[in-house]
């Protein structure tokens, strides 16, 4: 399979589901650090993209209909809101909600659209490299 083919499958499996991307990859042959970058750069464009359009379309409908974000302070969910965040958020959602989903959340909640880009981004760097790590040493031990 050429190298480019190889490459845009390898994309195209992080935008679509991140978990199985860097596995497909070095499958396909790819170096473990490619399919792992690979992976990481199809599911950072997912979360950009959303980002992107959902910032838009939320900032038009909050001057239409007066949205307003009221953050109580003893209310659970805004404790554990204050604690993990956004990074949190970022750090999860490659192994749960993936980066459409945590996009439209981060921005339901009113977050900066940067920072959500950010660390919707640097959260799957870690899953990437341990996905990619684990399949290359489980290649090379059978």
């Amino acid at each position: 399979m050429p190298v480019v083919t190889t490459a845009l499958s390898t994309v195209g499996l992080g935008v679509i589901y991140f978990i199985s991307a860097p596995t497909a990859g070095i499958a396909l042959g790819l170096k473990w650090p490619v399919a792992a970058l690979l992976a990481w750069a199809g599911y950072s464009a997912a979360g950009v993209v959303v980002t992107a359009l959902g910032s838009w379309t939320r900032g038009m409908l909050s001057k239409k209909i007066n949205i307003e974000l009221n953050r109580e302070k003893n209310k659970l969910f805004w404790r554990c809101w204050n604690k993990t965040g956004l990074f949190g958020l970022g750090l999860v959602s490659p192994v749960t909600i993936g980066p459409k989903v945590a996009a439209l959340f981060g921005l339901a909640l009113g977050e900066n659209p940067v920072k959500l880009m950010i660390a919707i981004s640097l959260g799957a760097a870690p899953w990437a490299i341990g996905l990619a790590l684990a399949t290359n040493w489980g290649f090379s031990l059978f």
